[in-house]
């Protein structure tokens, strides 16, 4: 969370002319009053999934590429983008943003302020508390890894 996945996403899908898919905006306009705190996210999410899925393994079948700025901060949601890229017989690159929670915090404190389309207001505990269930990429789980560190 805050680390700077949406930034770079943007990015990503502008220097690669790629189709961008953002979690948080799809989110925001198909369900803007639902969503209030982490709970109603997760179940959310999970509703998305599918949807995005199918919509994601239509877009590949064209050749074109797609970025998805979704979390994949444990093994079960990156274990989603491997069943969509194998799925439709694509290469993949998963990338992975290593940035310590102060700067986290930083960028969540900056992101509240400045509300950008699809963000929701969360304070540093529930970074606290969601933060605490990541795992981060291991060798195991085979993916092609571009890692940015942050400072």
């Amino acid at each position: 969370m805050a680390s700077g996945k949406t930034t770079l996403s943007k990015k990503l899908a502008s220097d690669r002319n790629a189709i961008l898919i953002s979690e948080d905006i799809w989110l925001s306009k198909l369900y803007p009053k639902e969503i209030s705190n982490f709970d109603d996210y997760l179940r959310y999410s999970s509703r998305l999934k599918p949807i995005v899925s199918q919509h994601v393994q239509d877009i590949l079948g064209q050749g074109i590429s797609v970025i998805r700025d979704f979390p994949g901060n444990v093994s079960s949601r990156r274990q989603w983008f491997r069943s969509i890229f194998e799925a439709s017989k694509v290469n993949h690159m998963l990338h992975y943003i290593v940035a310590p929670d102060s700067l986290c915090k930083a960028q969540l404190r900056k992101r509240n302020a400045e509300q950008p389309e699809g963000s929701m207001i969360m304070s540093e505990a529930e970074f606290d508390y969601i933060t605490g269930y990541f795992q981060p990429p291991t060798d195991e789980e085979d993916f092609n890894i571009t890692r940015y560190e942050s400072s």
